[in-house]
């Protein structure tokens, strides 16, 4: 293999907001020998086994369109329905329901800046459905 993902870069208007509620929403931490602090330009976040990071970047503009690569991320201990619930009530707004009558489907959200990512099913409910 010639290259690796290091990690994935978000472009912010606060980049310290953004990784607080991001790391809020996936249960992400900061790097306890380099916390992101409020005006940090740039603040990082790793998933708990630290294979995945998100880097926040501040930019001047905001969003002005959909963005061009997003998330989808998928509930690892509840339904998709109520992971949906958990992320609004942390402030997300719902951009698109794509949810189907028979339950598949999914959510694409927006977090406090715009910045769209899915909700999928979880494994759980895939399997029920003969998915998995």
């Amino acid at each position: 293999m010639a290259l690796t993902l290091s990690h994935t870069t978000v472009n912010a208007l606060d980049a310290h907001a953004q990784s607080v509620w991001w790391a809020d929403l996936l249960g992400y931490h900061e790097d306890p020998s380099d916390p992101n602090l409020p005006g940090h330009e740039e603040c990082m976040i790793f998933s708990p086994d630290e294979s995945h990071r998100l880097l926040f970047i501040e930019v001047e503009d905001a969003k002005q369109v959909r963005n061009r690569v997003h998330l989808d991320l998928r509930p690892t201990d509840r339904p998709r329905d109520e992971e949906v619930a958990r992320v609004e009530a942390l402030g997300a707004t719902v951009v698109q329901d794509c949810r189907t009558e028979d339950g598949r489907g999914w959510v694409v959200m927006g977090d406090p800046e715009g910045n769209e990512f899915c909700i999928l099913r979880s494994d759980e409910e895939r399997r029920a459905a003969g998915d998995l």
